[in-house]
C-alpha cells in the first residue's frame, strides 16, 4: 500500500495501530474498547472505536448527562492526542499533521482520524498532496 513503510505489511500496521490506540484508551480511561478497527489509506488513518464508555459514564448518559460525557470524551483525547500521533507516527513511519476526534453516544463509537503528510515523489514530504477545486 502506498504511503505505509515499505517493510511492513498493511494489515500488521493496521493491527498496532489498533492494539495502541486501545492501549492508550485503557491507560487513559480505565477502560479499553471491545472493538477496534483501523482504516488505511494513501495519507488517512482512521480508527473505529466501539463500546468505548466506561460504566460511570453509561450510568451518567443514562441519568441525561451525555454532554459531560462528550465533554470529559474530548478532553481526554485532547490529553491524549501526543500519545495517539506519536504512535501512528511510530507504525506508519509518517508525520501526522492533523489530528481530529469525536464520540458518538448512541451508538457508543469513536472515530479516532490521523491525517499523514503526503508522499511526495524525491522523497520531501508536504501537508497537501492533491490539489482539487471545485466550481462554486
Amino acid at each position: 500500500m502506498p504511503g505505509i513503510q515499505a517493510d511492513h505489511v498493511p494489515g500488521e500496521v493496521a493491527a498496532a495501530i489498533s492494539n495502541a490506540v486501545v492501549r492508550l484508551l485503557s491507560e487513559y480511561t480505565g477502560r479499553g474498547p471491545t472493538k477496534a478497527r483501523t482504516h488505511l489509506s494513501k495519507d488517512l488513518v482512521t480508527v473505529v472505536l466501539h463500546d468505548t464508555l466506561t460504566k460511570g459514564e453509561r450510568s451518567l448518559v443514562n441519568e441525561g448527562n451525555a454532554t459531560i460525557v462528550l465533554e470529559t470524551r474530548k478532553a481526554f483525547q485532547n490529553a491524549m492526542k501526543d500519545d495517539l500521533v506519536t504512535a501512528v507516527e511510530q507504525h506508519t513511519g509518517r508525520h501526522v499533521f492533523a489530528f481530529l476526534s469525536a464520540n458518538s453516544i448512541e451508538p457508543d463509537i469513536a472515530v479516532e482520524t490521523f491525517l499523514l503528510e503526503a508522499e511526495v515523489e524525491g522523497g520531501s514530504n508536504g501537508a497537501i498532496s492533491d490539489a482539487t477545486t471545485s466550481p462554486h
